[in-house]
């Protein structure tokens, strides 16, 4: 049980950072759209990272940079992509009440295919994840021996629970954003959020 707990405890400090990633989860969340959806990859998505450090490819990793490089380029240019979207938003002020769960159930659909490709690409080109999950996370569940599926579980256990707290927490904050002026000031700070982890992607820091 102690092994558990230091996974999850490890999970969630390395899952805690506000980023890109978790900016989209929470907008979703307030938006109440496909939020489900959102958490599911999200939380997958981590859980076969987690298994892949348990395994100890993070070694493999390591040994081939080239692949993180093109994940933080690839990366840059998506969290840029969206953060311009943000600010877009922000600036033109196009949030309203359909922003706090009220879209129709046609838009909802015509959307799930976007925010399932922005929920893929905000996880899987972002360098971080790699080194965070695999890397860290499998160099210190090896020093587990046999138990370090146990302390892989309880990193990914804490994945789901963050993601399900932050996107369906989130809706609690819905009242206070049925203004479009409300939003605008939500959009204008992922705008800013997306362009701070732009830059430390291609800075490398």
């Amino acid at each position: 049980m102690l092994v558990f707990l230091a996974g999850f405890g490890l999970g969630l400090s390395l899952i805690l950072a506000i980023g890109a990633q978790n900016a989209f989860v929470l907008r979703q969340g307030v938006r109440r759209e496909h939020v489900g959806v959102v958490v599911l990859v999200c939380a997958a998505s981590d859980a076969v990272l987690y298994a892949a450090g348990g395994a100890g490819l993070g070694a493999l990793v390591e040994q081939h940079p080239a692949v993180v490089d093109v994940a933080r380029w690839a990366g840059a240019a998506v969290v840029l992509g969206y953060g311009a979207l943000a600010a877009r938003r922000a600036w033109r002020g196009e949030e309203g009440l359909t922003a706090a769960g009220e879209a129709t159930v046609d838009d909802a659909g015509r959307r799930l295919r976007p925010v399932l490709l922005t929920t893929l690409a905000l996880t899987w080109l972002n360098p971080h994840v790699y080194l965070d999950t695999v890397v860290l996370q499998g160099s210190v569940a090896a020093t587990y021996g046999d138990d370090r599926w146990l302390f892989s579980a309880g990193a990914m256990v804490s994945s789901l629970v963050w993601f399900s707290v932050l996107g369906y927490g989130a809706r609690l904050l819905a009242p206070l954003l049925r203004r479009p002026g409300a939003w605008r000031v939500v959009d204008g700070v992922i705008a800013l959020v997306m362009l701070a982890v732009a830059v430390s992607l291609v800075t490398g820091r």
